[in-house]
């Protein structure tokens, strides 16, 4: 059983509070089944009782849906009476939060239960920790980095649709493609630049900020670490970064998987490769094709991709993302340096060799996306899973769709996968489908603009 994170030294807290002695409040985050970041705020004085006993919060948490309401079918409600669970720091996560006017800390929590400090099985950092275990029992490290695309929107909408927001130099708003623009990065620069520096600050380690292929669409890239879990919390606090440093500059901006119907949608690329005991990284080959390790990893990740897309893809909105003239792979495939396949290994030094799963969206929880990349891992490893041949060329015209295209679909292979109810436990996919069926009977409740458009007045 993991050491619960109360017992991190009270040193964390007392030598953060001497280094700053200008904080007021300290914002305890836990991020939820959709990555929204949720918690409580206090004041600098409760902070060393939080390392000591924690705080509590309900087990409802881990059944939010997209809107904040809690999902009855869980059962992680009324039925347990909205009990609470504890919530206790994770370690080195103590920051400033350099957007705000007064002098604001921030620390994540991950929840355990009430009596014996057993983590919770329903937190998704939790879901994640079990499927990194069977790595360590095997005696490998995993090392992982996010890429994140994002937009910057205006933060007024027109009749409920984004729009790019004016550029701060030339005070016009973007509509032109212009991908990898410089120029496009300058019109921004000011608040561009301040994502980058916070992130510094707080200790992220976001190395580049891209521009993409849509009007004020970007991508930041996070340097790799030797800690899967890790790396999932740097995703999880550059996203609460990029938000509020955009509302400091007047603007908005959107992770959401595809705000704009004619441009490209906002994916979350992960970079994956294993350390052995020694620190070499197993997937290391001048040909990769001969790498019987690499070849394994790719051939249980393309095999279990269709379970994992609810977790790749966990939105109603996420699919609309899909399409070949968006980069977007909609086939279990992969290749050598090919940006059109699923899984796309890199052709630069041997050392560096790595997966890049580049199907999820923007609005995956990160947790629940790696955790569903490295159980394809670990089955293609002990089960020798073969991948096949690489895709050389036009992924989309050698292939044809048939990852699922809903989420309906996507929720009924998770739910029927043998593979994934072995490494992520039933318990916790019962609730994770539950919460999505739900938010979809919402959907499809709702009476669009274009079905009035289209019945109102012709049926």
């Amino acid at each position: 059983m993991p050491v619960p994170q109360s017992a991190v030294s009270l040193e964390e807290a007392s030598e953060f509070l001497k280094e700053h002695p200008e904080v007021q409040f300290v914002d305890l985050l836990i991020a939820d089944m959709n990555g929204v970041v949720r918690g409580k705020r206090i004041e600098r004085t409760n902070l060393p009782k939080v390392y000591e006993k924690g705080i509590n919060l309900p087990a409802s948490l881990f059944a939010l849906d997209i809107t904040g309401s809690t999902v009855e079918s869980t059962g992680l409600g009324l039925d347990i009476g909205d009990a609470d669970r504890v919530c206790y720091p994770i370690p080195n996560t103590l920051s400033m939060e350099p957007w705000q006017k007064r002098p604001t800390a921030q620390l994540l929590m991950t929840m355990h239960e009430m009596e014996g400090r057993q983590p919770f099985f329903a937190d998704p950092r939790e879901v994640l920790r079990q499927v990194v275990q069977k790595f360590t029992d095997m005696g490998l490290t995993i090392v992982a980095a996010f890429e994140l695309e994002f937009y910057l929107i205006d933060q007024e909408n027109v009749n409920g649709r984004p729009q790019p927001p004016r550029s701060p130099i030339s005070g016009k708003r973007p509509q032109s493609v212009q991908v990898y623009s410089i120029d496009d990065l300058d019109e921004y620069a000011d608040c561009l630049q301040d994502i980058i520096d916070g992130a510094r600050a707080q200790g992220i380690p976001a190395d580049a900020i891209v521009k993409e292929s849509a009007p004020a669409q970007f991508e930041v890239n996070l340097h790799h670490v030797n800690d899967a879990l890790k790396a999932c919390d740097y995703a999880v606090l550059l996203k609460r970064l990029i938000k509020n440093v955009a509302y400091d500059h007047e603007m908005d901006s959107t992770f959401m998987a595809k705000p704009y119907p004619g441009q490209a949608g906002n994916g979350l690329h992960v970079h994956v490769s294993l350390l052995d005991k020694d620190g070499k990284n197993i997937f290391t080959s001048e040909d990769p094709e001969q790498n019987a390790a690499l070849r394994h990893a790719i051939g249980g990740v393309l095999e279990t991709l269709p379970a994992s897309m609810a977790f790749l893809c966990p939105n109603v909105n996420s699919y609309r993302r899909f399409g070949s003239a968006f980069f977007v792979p909609n086939a279990p495939s992969w290749g050598l340096d090919n940006r059109t396949v699923a899984l796309r290994v890199p052709t630069g030094t041997p050392e560096a060799v790595r997966l890049e799963h580049r199907v999820a969206g923007a609005d995956a929880n990160p947790y629940l996306l790696l955790s569903a990349v490295l159980a394809g891992i670990h089955h293609g490893l002990t089960n020798k899973v073969e991948p096949g041949a690489p895709i050389e060329g036009n992924a989309y015209e050698q292939l044809e769709q048939s990852l699922p295209n809903n989420l309906r679909d996507a929720l009924r292979e998770l739910d029927d996968s043998d593979v994934m109810n072995k490494y992520i436990s039933p318990e916790y996919i019962d609730i994770f489908v539950a919460c999505k069926e739900h938010e979809m009977q919402e959907f499809e409740y709702s009476i669009s603009d274009l079905e009035y458009n289209w019945y109102l007045h012709t049926v």
